[in-house]
């Protein structure tokens, strides 16, 4: 009876500004803790956002105080409708747009740094230069513009086992110049 009638005296007060301020505080007080509960469990037991969810239910509250049946079902009722579609959308604006992540500190972003891929082209290119003109055009012509042993050969003039060959030859001794380079 305690519980049913404070509750009865409390949402009975005069619908001004102090009547709102016990509407609220008398909701929290009668609902806060199975309202917070229900809330947790739509939410996916997200706290800090359940506890974001009732505070708007209870704000909701206080703003339409004067328009609310003041039964403690209705009343009830009410509040755990108003949070289920705060949180429905708050899933919503959740799905349609990316969750949001702290900017990072103008000190900590990296800028790509090109250096170790141009000094890794140009060791490439200075190992390409070594090798023989005829083992140079085999590699050009089939790793730089993607041909065929077939299509380098008729180009060339050549039988396709002469291409493999420098192919094969030219990335041996690509590979040694490579490695003695670092």
């Amino acid at each position: 009876m305690g519980r049913h009638s404070r509750t009865l005296r409390i949402v009975d007060h005069d619908a001004d500004q102090g009547g709102h301020d016990d509407l609220a505080v008398a909701l929290y007080q009668e609902f806060g803790t199975q309202l917070m509960a229900f809330v947790l469990k739509l939410t996916g037991h997200d706290r800090q956002w359940a506890e974001d969810v009732v505070q708007e239910t209870l704000i909701k509250a206080w703003r339409n105080a004067d328009k609310l049946d003041r039964k403690p079902e209705m009343l009830r009722a009410w509040l755990f409708t108003v949070a289920r579609r705060i949180v429905i959308d708050g899933w919503r604006s959740r799905s349609a747009r990316p969750q949001e992540v702290e900017e990072a500190d103008a000190d900590s972003i990296g800028v790509a740094d090109e250096s170790e891929r141009t000094l890794a082209a140009m060791v490439v290119y200075d190992a390409l230069r070594n090798l023989s003109p005829e083992q140079r055009e085999a590699v050009q012509q089939t790793y730089l513009r993607d041909r065929t042993v077939n299509e380098v050969a008729a180009t060339l003039g050549v039988p396709p086992g002469t291409v493999k060959s420098r192919i094969h030859h030219a990335v041996r001794a690509l590979r040694r110049a490579l490695q003695d380079r670092g």
